[in-house]
């Protein structure tokens, strides 16, 4: 399929799909006429992209996280650097939940009460 094709299916801008294939998140074939050519795999693959960028992990690291993202709903399976990386994503998460608290509880503090 087109990439228009592929847009219309997932709801996700051909711009934006362009900009996933150039972070290595897809990787579509090239037809004689220079297209863009994806296969049914892209569609969850979109999805599966889609859910890992709303969980808040950059393009990079889902790169690293997508060999380990099969089905649709998305699972992840224990891959080698999977569990390392959640850890870190998850702990890196704390520390800023842990910074707008403090900024928050300064800024109430500013509130007349």
């Amino acid at each position: 399929m087109l990439i228009g094709e592929l847009s219309r299916r997932t709801g996700v801008s051909p711009r934006l799909l362009r900009y996933y294939e150039e972070r290595g998140l897809l990787t579509p074939e090239r037809a004689g006429n220079s297209y863009r050519g994806y296969g049914e795999d892209a569609v969850p693959a979109v999805g599966r992209i889609r859910a890992l960028l709303d969980a808040g992990l950059s393009t990079e690291v889902i790169r690293s996280l997508l060999p380990c993202a099969y089905g649709d709903p998305m699972r992840l399976e224990p891959c080698p650097e999977l569990l390392r990386t959640l850890h870190t994503e998850v702990a890196a998460l704390d520390g800023r939940i842990e910074a707008l608290n403090r900024a928050r509880g300064l800024l109430a503090g500013y509130l007349p009460g």
